[in-house]
């Protein structure tokens, strides 16, 4: 077990808590019997314990995944976050292998975490040690982690997501050895890139996340961004 718990299982076991408090509180009134309390409240304490330890905390997220995803507030935001991740994989040539917005649906393909877009990371592999991945493809990464960040920006004003692509952008800065302060700097810079991308492409956007709401294929999410992206070329030539 990790030293800190993730939030969801945290949430997860104030929720039974709450719960379990409510029903002691309620029981007599139904003629429930504080051991059936007692037993439920240790079952659900036991199976959280066994998702931490050997399950990473999976179901405690599946579970507060399902009801965040019951609002469609919170629906359409994750859709608008990953596809600006999508929009701007493609538009920068980075490939796109799947895609999820759930921790089920994740879960269900065999991908680990939480959910969102999985990219190609070829292009930083086959250049050996970090000193040798050239400035533009780190600067392409960089665009495509934040881009996430900079489609709830561009759509709500602000942005609730994002905490992981920001801990990847830290994560390849620490493994090139620069300064901690230049990694703040490159990623207000990719956020902003990444922001301009998605505007000038805003009917490609726009139309992936009705796409990706969907759950369409990576492929044809692809051919949309492509259709349009001519006539941005055109618009601007």
């Amino acid at each position: 077990m990790t030293d800190c718990m993730r939030d969801t299982t945290l949430n997860t076991i104030a929720v039974i808590i709450f719960v379990m408090t409510m029903a002691s509180l309620l029981g007599p009134l139904v003629n429930l019997s504080p051991l059936v309390v007692a037993t439920v409240a240790a079952g659900g304490l036991g199976m959280i314990t066994l998702d931490q330890l050997g399950l990473q905390g999976r179901i405690g997220n599946i579970l507060m995944d399902a009801l965040a995803w019951m609002s469609p507030d919170h629906r359409q935001r994750v859709l608008h976050h990953e596809a600006g991740h999508f929009l701007t994989a493609v538009l920068l040539d980075i490939p796109v292998e799947a895609y999820t917005l759930t921790t089920w649906e994740a879960w269900k393909q065999g991908l680990p975490g939480q959910g969102g877009v999985i990219f190609g990371l070829n292009h930083l592999d086959s250049q050996g040690e970090p000193s040798q991945i050239t400035p533009q493809w780190i600067d392409r990464y960089c665009q495509v982690w934040m881009a996430g960040t900079a489609a709830e920006q561009l759509v709500y004003g602000n942005a609730i997501g994002g905490d992981d692509d920001t801990r990847a952008l830290i994560m390849l800065w620490n493994t090139l050895n620069r300064p901690a302060a230049e990694g703040v700097i490159k990623r207000r810079w990719a956020t902003l890139q990444a922001k301009t991308l998605i505007e000038k492409h805003r009917e490609a956007f726009d139309a992936l996340v009705l796409a990706m709401a969907d759950r369409s294929p990576v492929a044809t999410c692809r051919q949309i961004i492509e259709h349009h992206r001519p006539l941005v070329d055109a618009t601007l030539s």
